[in-house]
């Protein structure tokens, strides 16, 4: 009889929000009226990931779950005295630093251990926009017109973009740096605005020209020939405030008491007519493609209201939480949770299995 497949589950501690009031917040789906788009604040992490381990045990596999804790030599120590044939990498960062989400990656890479999601180099390139907007403009894929900027001296008063254009750190994470305060409209506002990131994030600032219109995700599934674009979801903005852009901001996803918070509501699929969803998707999978992106992705986007589409960001490992992102579009295709998972541990698993190039 075969041995059963054992997967380690492995993931680090999430840092919490910073909540200025102790006055307790009702943010059930309940309450709420909707299931919101990403994890409720008083959802505990260890739980996330409970239903995670349970539905790969439903797909079959053995599952040892780890939390890191931040802590290397944990990460060591157990894949050192576990016989694990597959690693479930949901390690985003170490020390709160998501450019460390790479060395985790390039550690099994080391062991020559079979791990789900992107490759070093993949989350390296997604992480940096303006490199990857470069990537995806020399493989003729549309994203909006941009600049960076590494220091104030190499501020130029000419650009040649459009205003309004939004300032973005240029390699944070989970929408880092990403406000209502974002979007400019005049020089002084974008000097402003650039010096802020530079000083406050101590890295480049990207500046590009703000699409306004619809936001689409559109998730990848799987590798090679069984690669595939899962139902397209739109994130809708029709309870987000007249005064704030309709933008997934820092305090949309993390700041449950801003005004902004749970107002960014997905619907999928996206209500989209046939030739323009799987243009939509065709993109996608050409973003993943350029990128080198593995098993699962997510593509942001913007349809501006003359039908054109605009990569915002690929994004390499996102969230696999149950009933949110790529789950919610694999359900809209009729592929269980369970399913979802053991659909990306098996492309892992075939890459181990297969010859090496010469």
């Amino acid at each position: 009889m075969a041995r059963q497949t054992t997967v380690a589950l492995l993931y680090n501690d999430i840092p919490t929000s910073n909540v200025v009031s102790d006055a307790p917040v009702d943010l059930s789906p309940e309450a709420l009226g909707f299931t919101p788009y990403f994890d409720l604040e008083e959802m505990h992490a260890e739980q996330e990931y409970a239903n995670i381990e349970k539905a790969l045990e439903q797909a079959g596999y053995r599952v040892a779950s780890f939390n890191v804790k931040d802590r290397f030599e944990r990460l060591f120590k157990f894949m050192a005295r576990r016989n694990i044939d597959v690693v479930f990498n949901l390690i985003e960062f170490f020390h709160n630093r998501p450019e460390q989400e790479m060395h985790v990656a390039s550690f099994f890479e080391l062991l020559q251990m079979p791990y789900t999601g992107a490759p070093p180099l993949a989350l390296a390139l997604c992480q940096n926009k303006p490199l990857a907007k470069e990537i995806l403009r020399a493989n003729d894929l549309p994203t909006p017109r941009s600049f960076t900027v590494n220091t104030m001296d190499q501020f130029k008063q000419r650009h040649g973009l459009r205003y309004p254009v939004i300032v973005k750190p240029a390699c944070e994470d989970g929408s880092g740096g990403i406000e209502n305060a974002s979007i400019v409209s005049t020089l002084e506002e974008l000097r402003a605005r650039v010096e802020f990131v530079i000083e406050d994030f101590k890295m480049s600032a990207l500046v590009e020209e703000y699409i306004d219109g619809r936001e689409l995700n559109v998730a990848v599934l799987g590798n090679g020939e069984a690669r595939r674009a899962l139902p397209i979801s739109e994130i809708e903005f029709g309870g987000m405030p007249e005064h704030l852009f309709k933008i997934v901001s820092y305090q949309a996803k993390w700041e449950p008491l801003h005004e902004a918070y749970h107002k960014t509501i997905p619907s999928c699929p996206a209500d989209l007519p046939k030739e323009l969803s799987e243009r939509a998707k065709e993109i996608a999978l050409g973003a993943t493609t350029a990128l080198g992106t593995r098993d699962y992705a997510r593509v942001d986007m913007r349809l501006n209201k003359d039908g054109e589409l605009f990569i915002l960001e690929v994004n390499p490992n996102p969230n696999l939480s149950e009933g949110t992102g790529i789950a919610r579009s694999a359900e809209a295709a009729k592929i269980s949770f369970s399913d979802l998972l053991g659909t990306i541990v098996e492309s892992a698993l075939e890459r181990s299995h297969a010859p090496a190039s010469t």
